[in-house]
């Protein structure tokens, strides 16, 4: 028993040690220079650090010398210059293949590069650099960042955003942005051209741009916006919405730990003046470590203030976890690109009524769902407020968020903003007449949902299913396709909503999956899933083709019809006899193209199939839908369900490892009440259907 218990708390002070230096809150460092003007140029003077020619002058950090100089007295030509903190900042600790923290930062600045008669060369640069040193020779091409010798040496610990004025053999243009990583030829670029911005236009029209670059250390995503502003004294145009570059970048594997922040620039045989007129910035650091505590505890070795230590670190460290979370959530979400409304928790109390229980629409796995009257419009929204309950809560509330937040699609609900107060977190969605397709398919009511908007619904959901699998910027998995999540705005217009299940895959991924397995709903849940734990594109289509089973039947995926226990098994029947159309809606036999109604079941099959590799993806579906194409085959029996051990290696969506963690399936379609399945974005008044 001692010794267990000695084995115990040596363990817990060494991974308290390991907590403190590798997990520690950031600390964050803001710095605006609205102006370089003379007020500024002492403090500009005392916390920047100038290299080779660059100085304050004309209200501008100037990194290369000013061209209206004399070329007699000053030649202009091959020169670079830096502007950098004097500070560096810590950016990450631990081993760079460990899951420890990276500082994200934001930064913004007005620049204008300056042509002296009509010729313009090299370009300038936002750096991160180990060191303030400007390297001999980086002149030219170099643009002040690297020379011949530390050119593409992945030790330089160098990433910049370049603004670049003058091409060399490997550039798009000249007169482009990119992203560098220990080299002058940029990992990606774009050209400005189509996007009508100039960086060097001729010496009788300035032209003032400005530059926003974002680095989500939780992501590990760095995007860079541009923007034109009409005069230097103009108001700063509004960040765009989409970025110029955005890329994968994980600083703990490119820069030192500890780096600075600045400009560079260069000139060559041809040189321009590359002026920082307005400079904000935002980086988070960790904190120098304070007096090593816990190693002289260790020393002392006296087991009494070894257990206190141990006892008081690990309340210290759950403190801290759930102190952590708390503030970092909003952190988070307001660096995100183009982020909604933050609402005030004051603000959507008084929309609901102080939340009401008139006013909620429904209540599920991740919350309570309100409806609400925005004050100031009184626009109509559907206020979502996350249960706590639940420990994936957070997780929940920002997989919705990061990800809806950046869709945009005409058949996506759309969100207008979040909240996040002392561990409350709510997101607010715009308001759905209609309420939700289940509400509709499966209720009894004297006006039944004709063929016409059934087949409009159906058009509207694969086109934002394809638009998430293949248009978006990186695969998303919806993983909880069903009729309660299909919102139908007041033209019967449908919106794919609710993406707390929802998660992004790597682009040299194929699937998801969940730590504590299949999460979803039961009848929609493709059966590979069962066996995998992972969630694909593969089995969204499978949950898919159960909607569509639906929405022409009318009836719950799970129905249990002549000894089969979901529909699809016996629509499977019904087209084995010959007589696949007495599955539709009793409802509006007197109303539907029969044709297009054989079709759609049979894409239902099809999407069904047990094998996840025979089913159409969401280009194919939009196709058959709109009659340009025809279903593929469907056996009339229902193949066998193969196990993906049994499946040729190359299978897109089965050919990762096999998880084995055990299965957790939310059944909600059978338990709840048609109330209570209202439990996701975009919502209606129970009175409104």
């Amino acid at each position: 028993m001692g010794s267990s218990l000695a084995t115990t708390l040596t363990t817990t002070i060494i991974f308290l040690c390991i907590f403190s230096t590798v997990n520690a809150n950031f600390k964050t460092f803001t710095q605006s220079y609205h102006t370089f003007n003379v007020s500024l140029q002492d403090q500009a003077n005392s916390e920047l650090q100038f290299e080779n020619e660059a100085k304050v002058s004309q209200d501008a950090l100037q990194i290369t010398p000013d061209t209206g100089n004399n070329n007699a007295v000053f030649d202009l030509r091959n020169r670079s210059g830096r502007v950098m903190f004097r500070r560096n900042f810590h950016l990450w600790d631990g081993d760079i293949n460990s899951n420890s923290s990276v500082a994200s930062f934001n930064t913004s600045f007005l620049v204008n590069i300056f042509p002296q008669n009509n010729t313009h060369g090299e370009g300038l640069a936002f750096l991160i650099a180990p060191e303030i040193d400007i390297p001999d020779n980086s002149f030219g091409q170099y643009l002040g960042l690297t020379n011949a010798t530390t050119e593409n040496q992945t030790t330089n610990g160098i990433v910049a955003v370049e603004l670049d004025t003058l091409r060399q053999p490997f550039d798009v243009d000249n007169n482009h942005i990119g992203l560098n990583i220990h080299s002058i030829r940029s990992v990606i670029s774009k050209s400005l051209t189509p996007e009508n911005i100039t960086l060097v236009p001729d010496a009788s029209t300035p032209a003032f741009h400005n530059i926003w670059v974002h680095y989500n250390g939780v992501e590990k995503i760095i995007r860079v916006y541009i923007a034109d502003q009409p005069t230097k004294t103009s108001p700063t145009p509004p960040m765009p919405q989409t970025p110029i570059i955005e890329y994968e970048l994980d600083l703990r594997k490119t820069v030192n730990p500890k780096s600075y922040f600045g400009f560079a620039a260069s000139t060559g045989d041809q040189y321009e003046l590359n002026c920082v007129l307005q400079w904000n910035v935002t980086i988070e650091y960790l904190p120098d470590p304070k007096s090593p505590l816990i190693p002289i505890l260790l020393g002392v070795g006296i087991p009494v203030v070894v257990l206190v230590v141990a006892v008081f670190g690990y309340w210290l460290y759950k403190k801290r976890l759930r102190d952590r979370s708390e503030l970092n959530i909003p952190t988070r979400l307001r660096t995100l690109p183009g982020m909604p409304k933050e609402f005030g928790f004051r603000e959507l109390k008084k929309a609901t009524n102080s939340f009401d229980e008139k006013m909620k629409l429904g209540e599920g796995g991740f919350g309570v769902v309100y409806r609400g009257v925005l004050p100031e419009d009184n626009e109509e929204v559907a206020v979502k407020w996350f249960s706590r309950e639940s420990l994936k809560g957070e997780d929940d509330f920002l997989a919705e968020l990061t990800i809806i937040n950046r869709l945009r699609h005409k058949h996506l609900v759309r969100l207008l903003g979040w909240c996040h107060r002392n561990g409350k977190l709510l997101l607010v969605y715009e308001y759905m007449q209609k309420g939700s397709l289940d509400m509709h398919l499966f209720k009894e009511t004297d006006e039944p949902l004709n063929w016409t908007l059934r087949r409009k619904i159906l058009a509207g959901v694969a086109s934002a299913l394809h638009y998430i699998h293949f248009e978006y910027d990186q695969k998303v998995v919806h993983r909880d396709i069903k009729a309660s999540n299909i919102m139908l705005d007041a033209d019967f217009n449908a919106r794919l909503g609710d993406f707390g299940l929802a998660r992004a895959i790597d682009h040299e991924k194929t699937s998801y999956a969940e730590a504590e397995g299949v999460l979803g709903t039961f009848g929609y849940i493709a059966p590979e899933c069962f066996h995998t734990g992972k969630a694909t594109q593969h089995s969204d289509i499978y949950a898919f083709g159960a909607l569509l089973i639906e929405v022409v039947s009318g009836q719950r995926a799970g129905t249990k019809v002549n000894g089969f226990q979901f529909m699809v098994d016996y629509v499977w029947s019904l087209y084995r006899e010959g007589r696949i159309l007495d599955a539709v809606d009793k409802r509006i036999v007197d109303d539907y193209d029969s044709e297009e109604a054989r079709r759609f079941l049979l894409l239902g099959l099809a999407c069904s199939h047990p094998i996840a590799s025979e089913r159409p993806n969401t280009h194919t579906i939009v196709q058959i839908l709109s009659g340009s194409m025809d279903v593929p085959p469907v056996q009339p029996l229902k193949p066998a369900f193969v196990w993906p051990a049994m499946m040729p290696i190359d299978d897109l969506s089965l050919a990762t490892s096999i998880d084995t963690t055990p299965l957790s399936i939310n059944q909600y379609e059978t338990d709840w009440s048609s109330m209570s399945r209202e439990n996701y974005s975009g919502y209606t008044d129970r009175s409104t259907v």
